[in-house]
C-alpha cells in the first residue's frame, strides 16, 4: 500500500478505481460519490478489510450481477484473509446446496497451486465435505463485462441435456395417449 504526503491511508482501499487506475482521472471511482458507496454489502465487503477498493469493487460487480440478473437467493460474502480474497457464497436455486463464487480482474493470473488453496477454502465455506471441491470463478472485464468458470477437483461430467427431439417425442405420446 503507497502512502501520499502523509496521508494516512484507508483500510482496504488502495485508492484505485475500478480498472486499477489511481487518482483522479476520468476512470477514477470514488465510492463517497457513487450510491454504491453507501450500498449495505459494499460496506460490508469493504469492513472485511481485504485487498483494494478495486477488488471490492469488482466483489460488488458480480454481487449485483448474481443477484440482479441470475437471480441467486441469500448470496453473502466472506473474506478469506489467509488467501486476500472476498468471496461470495450462495445459492443458485433456492433449497439447493451452497455454491462459492470468487471474483477476479482479467488481468490477475493464478497458479495451480493458487487454485488448489481456493478448491480448499471453498469445500470449507460450503459446508459440505462430502461435496466435490469446486467454486466459480467469476472474470471481470475493465468493461463490467463479468464471465463465469466453473472449476473442480479433476473431471466432472457435465449434467445431461434434454434434446428439443427428445422433448417433442414426449410431447407427442401424451397427446397420442389422449385421443
Amino acid at each position: 500500500m503507497e502512502e501520499r504526503g502523509g496521508a494516512e491511508p484507508t483500510p482496504g482501499c488502495s485508492g484505485l478505481g475500478p480498472g486499477g487506475v489511481r487518482g483522479g482521472g476520468a476512470h477514477s471511482w470514488a465510492p463517497e460519490d457513487a450510491w454504491m458507496g453507501t450500498h449495505p454489502k459494499y460496506l460490508e465487503m469493504m469492513e472485511l478489510d481485504i485487498g483494494d477498493a478495486s477488488q471490492v469493487y469488482i466483489a460488488f460487480l458480480v454481487y449485483l450481477d448474481l443477484m440482479e440478473s441470475k437471480s441467486w437467493h441469500e448470496v453473502n460474502c466472506v473474506g478469506l484473509p489467509d488467501l486476500q480474497l472476498i468471496c461470495l457464497v450462495g445459492t443458485e436455486i433456492e433449497g439447493e446446496g451452497l455454491q462459492t463464487v470468487v471474483p477476479t480482474p482479467i488481468s490477475a493470473s493464478l497458479s495451480h497451486n493458487r487454485i488448489r488453496e481456493i478448491l480448499k477454502a471453498s469445500r470449507k465455506l460450503q459446508g459440505d465435505p462430502d461435496l466435490p471441491m469446486s467454486f466459480t470463478l467469476a472474470i471481470v472485464e475493465s468493461d463490467s463485462t463479468i464471465v463465469y468458470y466453473k472449476l473442480t477437483d479433476g473431471f466432472m461430467l457435465p449434467d445431461p441435456q434434454v434434446s428439443f427431439e427428445a422433448t417433442i417425442s414426449k410431447q407427442w405420446k401424451k397427446k397420442k395417449r389422449k385421443l
